[in-house]
C-alpha cells in the first residue's frame, strides 16, 4: 500500500528504527482502506472550489452592479475564501481530485483567491506534518506562539519567508511562485490605474484578513495547543461535533488528517469513528482542552491577549523583553510570566 505523501515525507526526518517502521504500519493498519483511497472525481472538494469562485463572483457583481451593502460583500467574500481554504489544504495532500492535473489547477486557484502561492502552501504545509511542534522546524508552531490569536492572520506571511529561508521549492516552482505573485501584484496595479482599489481593499484584502483568523485558529492553533507533544498520536487533538465538523470542514478531527494525510476533509469524521478504539489505546487528546483546567482556560486568555511563547524555562531567548522593563520588579515579573508560559515540546 502507498504511504500517504505527508507521512511518507514526515518519517524520513526520523531515524528508521524498527520501533518508528512498526508505528508506521500499526497507524496505517489502523484505518479503514476505502478512507486511503483517491477521492472520487466529482467529490465534496470540487463542490468548495466551484462554490468558492461562484461567490467571488458575486461578490464582484454585487459590487459593480448591484450595489450591495458592505455587511454583505464582506460576507460572502469571506465565506469564498473560507471554503477555498480547505481546497487549498486538500490539493497540497493530493486530496482534493483523483487527477494530479486537476487536483494542481483547484490548489493553484485557490491560492489565487487567498492571496497565497501553492507551492509555497504545500511546501511550508508538508514541513509542519515533518515536524509538528518543534520550534525550530514546524513553520506553523511559529504562526500558533509568536503572538496574540487576533494577529495570527500576518504570521502567515512568515510561511513565504521559511519557504526561501530553508530553500523548499522543487523542480518548477519557483516560476509557478513568481507567476503567482505577478498575478497578484497586477490585480492591485490595476485597481490602483482603474479606480477599484477600494474593491480590492473592502472586498479581497478584509475577507482575506478574516479568514487568516479563522484558519489560523482552527488550522492551527486549536489543533495543537498546549503546544507540548511531538509524538505522532499527541501531537494534535480531536474535539468530536457534527455542526463544528461542517462549519469547519473537518480541522475538529485534525489529529486524523495528521495520522492519515491523504484522507479527504469529508471522511475525517467516518475515519475518525473507524479508529477511535486506537485512539483511545494510544491515549490521544479528543476534547477542545479549553476548560478541563483553569490553566488550561487562562493559557487561551494570555494567547489570544498576548501569545508570545519562550521554548525554554531557563535562559529564554526571550529574556531581552524583560530588559526593557523600567524597574527590578517589573523584570522579574515579565520573567516569571515567560517561563510560567514556555513550551518545550517533547516527543
Amino acid at each position: 500500500m502507498a504511504l500517504p505523501q505527508g507521512m511518507t515525507h514526515a518519517l524520513a526526518q526520523q531515524p528508521d528504527t524498527l520501533a518508528s517502521r512498526q508505528g508506521l504500519r500499526a497507524s496505517v493498519s489502523a484505518v479503514p482502506k476505502e478512507f486511503l483511497d483517491p477521492p472520487a472525481a466529482w467529490n465534496p472538494t470540487v463542490a468548495l472550489f466551484l462554490g468558492g469562485y461562484g461567490l467571488a463572483a458575486l461578490s464582484i457583481a454585487g459590487w459593480f452592479v448591484w450595489g450591495w451593502p458592505l455587511p454583505l460583500l464582506l460576507a460572502s467574500g469571506f465565506l469564498a475564501l473560507h471554503l477555498e481554504g480547505t481546497v487549498i489544504h486538500d490539493a497540497c495532500h493530493n486530496a482534493a481530485h483523483p487527477s494530479r492535473f486537476w487536483n494542481a489547477v483547484m490548489g493553484h486557484g485557490a491560492a489565487l483567491l487567498l492571496g497565497f502561492s501553492f507551492p509555497v502552501f504545500t511546501r511550508v504545509h508538508l514541513q509542519h506534518h515533518a515536524h509538528v511542534n518543534d520550534p525550530k522546524n514546524d513553520p506553523d508552531h511559529i504562526v500558533s506562539t509568536f503572538g496574540p490569536l487576533w494577529l495570527i492572520a500576518p504570521r502567515f506571511f512568515y510561511h513565504e519567508f521559511f519557504f526561501f529561508r530553508r530553500k523548499l521549492w522543487r523542480g518548477n516552482e519557483l516560476l509557478e511562485w513568481g507567476i503567482a505573485r505577478g498575478i497578484f501584484l497586477a490585480i492591485v496595479l490595476a485597481g490602483v490605474k482603474y479606480g477599484f482599489i477600494d474593491f480590492v481593499f473592502n472586498c479581497w484584502f478584509a475577507p482575506a484578513l478574516m479568514v487568516g483568523v479563522t484558519l489560523g485558529l482552527f488550522f492551527d492553533y486549536l489543533p495543537h495547543r498546549p503546544f507540548q507533544s511531538r509524538n505522532r498520536w499527541h501531537n494534535a487533538r480531536v474535539y468530536p461535533g457534527r455542526m463544528m465538523n461542517w462549519l469547519i470542514m473537518g480541522q475538529n478531527y485534525h489529529l486524523v488528517h495528521h495520522l492519515w494525510p491523504s484522507i479527504p476533509w469529508f471522511e475525517y469524521r467516518p475515519a475518525y469513528h473507524a479508529t477511535k478504539d486506537i485512539l483511545d489505546a494510544k491515549g490521544s487528546p479528543q476534547r477542545l482542552g479549553l476548560f478541563e483546567s483553569r490553566s488550561d482556560f487562562t493559557n487561551f486568555i494570555y494567547d489570544v491577549l498576548l501569545g508570545v511563547r519562550s521554548h525554554k524555562r531557563r535562559r529564554s531567548k526571550l529574556r531581552p523583553i524583560a530588559a526593557l522593563m523600567p524597574s527590578f520588579r517589573s523584570k522579574r515579573h515579565v520573567l516569571a510570566l515567560l517561563h510560567r508560559t514556555a513550551v518545550s515540546p517533547q516527543r
